[in-house]
């Protein structure tokens, strides 16, 4: 029952000891992993392979873990990318998030939290593998256009606003949006409850599947990415819009 191949992450990750201490508590997720301690074989590694997952650490050799983070989503945009960044490293973390990583975990961390991170990243990609492979369509952002009946059973619309879970496609203005898993998962939740406030924390437990506090620039950054594929002024925002000290909310007035 359900899938005989196992996950793979790659890990990329200069400390050898943090490398092989997460691969281990992958194993016991029956995970299998990778492990690269140098930039430049991490990146080349993550393009001629499939991954379900990418863990990048920011510091590496050679090449750094943002430099990965970007030419990955750039090759591969729907792959999972989690960020590894010390404790200290606030502007490692969001420059991660606004180059397109899904998540990112800040060392130390609790093996627990690790593996429930992974979880929720494979879940994510699980489900959109399962959704592409029911409907006999490859990941790959050049889908064929769905009928009316399709899209009347799939699409939630919010004035010019379409999304089709089914496929994996948006649209605004008849314009194809091109997002990443995380940002779509993030654009669905907030059209299927088009002007209800959500806080940061609540989007992390509704889209992450965690509430950990701390993790907020997640929120911030997944936010600010669709702003600018969607907004026409990202300093004024009229779809996606911040109700300060409460949070973000889609404004179904913005998309008409």
């Amino acid at each position: 029952m359900g899938n005989t191949m196992k996950d793979r992450v790659l890990i990329v990750e200069d400390e050898i000891d943090i490398a092989k201490l997460i691969q281990v508590h992958l194993t016991e997720l029956d995970i299998d992993s990778d492990i690269c301690c140098h930039g430049q074989q991490g990146l080349e590694q993550a393009l001629k392979q499939n991954y379900q997952l990418v863990m990048l650490d920011v510091m590496l050799p050679g090449i750094n873990g943002l430099d990965i983070c970007r030419q990955l989503r750039q090759e591969k945009p729907l792959q999972a990318i989690l960020i590894l960044t010390s404790k200290t490293s606030e502007t490692d973390r969001i420059l991660g998030l606004e180059l397109g990583a899904d998540d990112y975990m800040t060392k130390p961390f609790s093996i627990r939290e690790l593996q429930a991170r992974v979880r929720t990243q494979l879940r994510r990609v699980h489900a959109f593998a399962d959704r592409n492979k029911t409907n006999g369509h490859k990941a790959n952002g050049n889908s064929s256009p769905v009928n009316n009946t399709e899209q009347a059973n799939n699409n939630t619309c919010v004035g010019q606003l379409l999304v089709n879970q089914r496929y994996h496609q948006v649209t605004y203005k008849d314009n194809a949006i091109n997002l990443t898993s995380t940002e779509f998962e993030l654009l669905d939740f907030l059209c299927k409850n088009p002007d209800q406030v959500f806080s940061r924390s609540q989007l992390l437990d509704s889209v992450w599947g965690y509430n950990h506090s701390g993790y907020e620039h997640t929120v911030n950054s997944h936010i600010n990415r669709l702003r600018n594929k969607l907004e026409e002024d990202c300093a004024e925002p009229k779809i996606i819009q911040t109700v300060w000290g409460v949070g973000y909310k889609l404004n179904s007035a913005g998309v008409h």
